[in-house]
């Protein structure tokens, strides 16, 4: 009987191990595509990397037409987004030499409002083209030479009449008569209030390089000069004659003076500390400084005081010039304070609402 023969052991063992190896490798070989397979289904769609795009600044111009004719003056190219109006002005006048920035008034309507210098011109962009119309608003000058204009020219003038020049007044008068203290108790309180107001313009009250008309310093010059020549010829003639209720007329007027000038004094600094402390706006509060306690009352104390002054001085000296010019200004500054407490009204209505405009009650 023949008997099958089984394969010796080394065969077997190669046999078994290359049968064994290609299982091996097989069953990686699933295992690496499962891995991978799980990889693509876990990562999402497959997305081509994003194109970098280079960015374009998109650049205005901004047509200038004349308010009347409708005529075009010029076109002003290439602004950028960021710009402000004042940086066309500026390039408005390369290309127009004869309009500096301060007379030029531009408006986004014909009977619009003319636009601030620091409007961004972005914001008035409806395309690229950007329509304006010019109006030339004449001569300027800056808030800093209007105020010290106008606040020089009585002092100097009340001087002049102070020391009476032969030419104002007859000397054989002058020498005469004996002066009265409360000239030179006018001649004093006179000088303190213009004193005081162009120390403040020029070291209190901050002007952002507004201009306004020459037209305007020429009335406000008249305005203030000619009153201070009617009023001081008066008070330093020769002939003036002394308040009828004597020194205890004169003594209250002066102190009154003096308490409404140092109250105007520190309500200016207040104000100018509350605009520029670079804080959140809002209404000037009332301090340890008992001369800023009417705010408790009104909304423009330093006109309530301003018109305490002249109040006080017209009885101080009890002439007709005083007391007319003192009458002017409460109605000017009634109008200035009706202006301003309603813009108050839009920006702090709950802290002034139950506020006075200047003075209590009546205004």
């Amino acid at each position: 009987m023949l008997r099958r023969q089984k394969p010796s052991a080394p065969e077997h063992k190669r046999d078994l191990a290359a049968h064994g190896g290609d299982l091996s490798m097989s069953h990686n070989g699933t295992r690496s595509f499962f891995n991978f397979s799980q990889l693509v289904l876990s990562a999402g769609h497959l997305k081509p990397p994003p194109v970098l795009k280079h960015s374009k600044i998109t650049y205005f111009e901004v047509e200038i037409l004349d308010v009347q004719s409708k005529k075009q003056i010029c076109i002003v190219d290439k602004i950028p987004p960021s710009s402000t109006l004042l940086d066309v002005k500026h390039k408005f006048h390369k290309a127009c030499p004869q309009w500096y920035p301060s007379r030029v008034g531009l408006q986004l309507e014909r009977n619009g409002p003319y636009l601030k210098d620091s409007v961004n011109i972005q914001s008035l962009a409806v395309s690229s083209i950007i329509t304006l119309y010019f109006t030339d608003l004449g001569q300027q000058v800056g808030w800093t030479t209007f105020f010290l204009t106008e606040y020089t020219g009585p002092l100097l003038i009340y001087l002049l009449f102070y020391i009476r020049l032969s030419s104002i007044y007859d000397q054989v008068e002058s020498t005469k008569n004996f002066r009265h203290p409360v000239v030179h108790l006018a001649c004093f309180c006179h000088c303190l209030h213009y004193i005081r107001h162009l120390l403040e313009t020029l070291f209190i009250h901050k002007f952002s390089g507004g201009h306004t008309p020459l037209k305007n310093m020429i009335k406000g010059c008249a305005f203030y000069w000619g009153f201070t020549t009617w009023i001081a010829y008066y008070i330093n003639h020769p002939r003036y004659t002394p308040p009828s209720f004597g020194h205890r007329q004169v003594s209250f007027a002066a102190l009154a003076f003096l308490m409404c000038e140092a109250g105007n004094h520190f309500i200016n600094v207040a104000l100018a500390h509350q605009n520029h402390s670079g804080l959140k706006a809002c209404f000037p509060s009332p301090t340890y400084n008992p001369f800023t306690w009417l705010f408790f009352l009104v909304s423009c104390p330093n006109y309530t005081y301003e018109v305490g002054s002249w109040i006080s001085f017209t009885v101080m000296t009890q002439t007709l010039p005083a007391g007319i010019f003192a009458f002017l200004m409460v109605i000017q500054m009634s109008l200035w304070a009706q202006k301003k407490h309603k813009l108050y009204l839009k920006r702090f209505y709950p802290e002034v609402r139950r506020k006075a405009a200047m003075i209590p009650i009546i205004f």
